[in-house]
C-alpha cells in the first residue's frame, strides 16, 4: 500500500513545467515581438526629420516643417499655408520614394540587353 502512495505523488516541479513552457511559449510568440515592434515605432518617430513626408494615426498626410525636440511637437504640413501642430508620438509612418532604395542592378546601361 506503502508504494502506491508514493507513486502517485510526483514531482511538483513535474506539475508546473506545462505552464511554464506555455509561458516561455507566450513569451517568444507574442511579447517579444510586440516589444520589437514598439522600439522600431519610437526609433522611427525619433529620427524623423524636417521635410520628411508622414502619416499620422488618426491617417492625415503630410510634411513635417518644424519639429520642436523640447515638447515632442512637429508642425505638419498637410495642404499648401495649412500647418498642424502634433504630438511627435502621433506619427504612425514614415513615407519614403522608390528612389531613396539603391537596386544593385542599376549599374547596368540603360538599353542594354542583359547578359551584355
Amino acid at each position: 500500500m506503502l508504494a502506491i502512495l508514493a507513486a502517485t505523488q510526483a514531482n511538483p516541479l513535474v506539475a508546473f513545467l506545462p505552464l511554464l513552457l506555455m509561458g516561455v511559449v507566450f513569451y517568444f510568440l507574442l511579447i517579444r515581438p510586440q516589444n520589437q515592434r514598439r522600439r522600431a515605432q519610437m526609433e522611427m518617430q525619433s529620427d524623423v526629420e524636417v521635410g520628411d513626408e508622414v502619416v499620422t494615426t488618426a491617417g492625415i498626410y503630410g510634411t513635417i516643417t518644424d519639429i520642436d525636440d523640447d515638447y515632442g511637437i512637429v508642425t505638419v504640413e498637410v495642404a499648401p499655408n495649412t500647418d498642424i501642430r502634433m504630438a511627435r508620438a502621433s506619427i504612425a509612418q514614415r513615407l519614403v520614394d522608390d528612389d531613396e532604395f539603391v537596386d544593385e542592378d542599376e549599374d547596368e546601361v540603360e538599353g542594354a540587353e542583359p547578359g551584355s
